[in-house]
């Protein structure tokens, strides 16, 4: 171990796709583990490419702490490009976790399942944001379920294989991840009405940093990908102005393009 152990605070995991998640889910992600660990619940995952590190790192952002549980010795850092993230874990007061002897490398397979294991156990909730029908994630709610630890599930798309999993974890009865204000009064005696305050006005200054026209561009860019001539036919901006106006945007961070002339929302 490395850092400190999860205390007796609220801890919830959050897992879901790898290195591919969506738009939806990267956005989903961070808005429930910044409301959650605002609200001073622990975040624990395995630090993942994807919605692990996602989700541990909009935890830092809010002030909250991480825990991550690794399938290596905790003295490798896996993915390496992660290695900024285990750190800031570790400065923030969260711990590096793993039931591996130091210098266990990654990646290897049989080590994840058991990595898996060790990540529901610590929690008292499982939040799966996205996973394909056949995932990893998956077989974290499984474990879940076997120590008795809610499961929860963000619902997607029909025609996301991504969204696959959670919609069939919803279908077998896991709980439906609606927004955190409901999920943290589901769990009860954390308060919500300054969290949510401070949300409204965290998006009002987003809001108010925008032009007029950079509003209507920004407001045609979704979570899933839209083409540069999607955005100009519902915006009615013109080709080159719209092209100055994306760009600006994603270097503002309010959107990113993920392929060339194909963008999306991550605010």
């Amino acid at each position: 171990m490395k850092g400190t152990c999860p205390g007796a605070k609220k801890k919830a995991a959050i897992v879901g796709a790898r290195g591919g998640c969506s738009g939806y889910g990267e956005h989903y992600t961070r808005e429930f583990a910044e409301v959650l660990a605002a609200a001073g619940v622990d975040i624990i995952s395995g630090m993942a490419k994807g919605i692990d590190g996602t989700g541990q790192r909009a935890a830092l952002n809010a002030g909250g702490k991480s825990y991550a549980v690794l399938g290596s010795g905790v003295d490798v850092c896996y993915p390496r490009d992660h290695i900024g993230l285990y750190m800031d874990i570790i400065e923030h007061g969260g711990g590096i976790l793993s039931e591996f002897p130091p210098g266990t490398p990654p990646p290897l397979a049989m080590n994840f399942p058991m990595r898996n294991r060790i990540i529901s156990g610590l929690s008292d909730a499982v939040l799966v944001m996205e996973a394909r029908i056949r995932s990893g994630s998956l077989i974290t709610a499984d474990m879940a379920l076997e120590q008795g630890k809610d499961v929860y599930a963000l619902p997607g798309p029909l025609d996301s294989p991504l969204s696959a999993g959670c919609n069939h974890l919803i279908q077998q009865g896991a709980g439906i991840l609606l927004n955190p204000k409901n999920l943290l009064e589901e769990w009860g005696g954390i308060e919500t009405n300054v969290l949510c305050r401070n949300t409204e006005i965290k998006n009002e200054k987003n809001k108010k940093v925008l032009e007029s026209t950079d509003d209507l561009v920004y407001s045609c860019v979704g979570l899933y990908p839209k083409n540069v001539d999607q955005i100009a036919q519902e915006s009615r901006v013109e080709i080159r102005k719209l092209m100055s106006i994306l760009v600006t945007l994603e270097l503002q961070g309010y959107i990113r393009e993920i392929t060339k002339n194909y963008y999306i929302r991550i605010k």
